[in-house]
């Protein structure tokens, strides 16, 4: 009697330590496949490699604040030896999946889309060399500015008294066609992207005042992001 219930004793642990075994695999594979997520973590002197095209690798930036804007300030870094068309920069509401796209058509165009309202813009740009590039926005006058490498382009006008939406999905590496979805392989960003940066504010490049610790919006030294799919964290090794 007492071998039968030592047995049985070593029976029961046995099956509780097996199935403890196998929940903690479980959930192990079930980390594995979650997104790679960050408080909000200062990335000075770093950017987000996108080795590949890909239409399910992308990085969502999470803003430090999601209410309407009647006006903006968005600025980044990127690095690439593409040639065909790709998205810069991806800001979509419920209300407009392109409220603002910031897009690189070809070497020496790029468009601005700004409540689903594109105009462009004409710049000669050197080949395969880190790229600075600011654009914004005033809803008061319409006028739209996108400056590379601190180069004023031609200004143009669209949207004028358009407020956008809140609650904005912010997206690098894809264009969304669909509110955080809908990619498109042919417009994914291969490349680095780096020193992200927006205000709810016209800045004022021509004064030369540009503080990027007041941005208030996205801020690359207080910056939370989900990365999805293939994209790495690296140094910024070129400025």
């Amino acid at each position: 009697m007492e071998k039968w219930l030592l047995w049985t004793l070593l029976l029961i642990t046995f099956s509780r330590t097996m199935a403890l075994t196998e929940n903690h695999e479980e959930e192990n594979k079930e980390r594995q496949l979650l997104p790679t997520q960050s408080l909000y973590k200062d990335l000075h002197r770093k950017v987000f490699l996108f080795p590949a095209s890909s239409a399910d690798s992308y990085v969502t930036l999470s803003p430090l604040k999601n209410t309407e804007l009647q006006n903006f300030t968005v600025c980044l870094w990127t690095y690439t030896e593409l040639t065909r068309g790709y998205s810069v920069f991806s800001y979509a509401t419920q209300a407009s999946t392109n409220e603002i796209l910031l897009f690189r058509d070809s070497v020496g165009q790029y468009s601005l889309t700004v409540g689903s309202e594109e105009v462009t813009f004409q710049v000669q740009e050197p080949s395969f060399t880190p790229i600075n590039i600011c654009a914004t926005w005033a809803s008061a006058s319409g006028v739209a500015e996108i400056w590379v490498d601190g180069i004023p382009l031609v200004r143009k006008v669209l949207k004028q008294g358009y407020t956008l939406s809140a609650n904005a999905m912010i997206i690098l590496g894809q264009d969304q066609d669909s509110y955080g979805g809908g990619f498109d392989i042919n417009q994914s960003f291969v490349g680095e992207i780096g020193n992200v940066y927006m205000w709810d504010y016209v800045v004022p490049f021509h004064e030369g005042k540009t503080d990027c610790s007041q941005a208030n919006v996205l801020n690359w030294k207080k910056m939370k992001y989900e990365k999805m799919g293939h994209v790495i964290m690296v140094p910024q090794l070129r400025d």
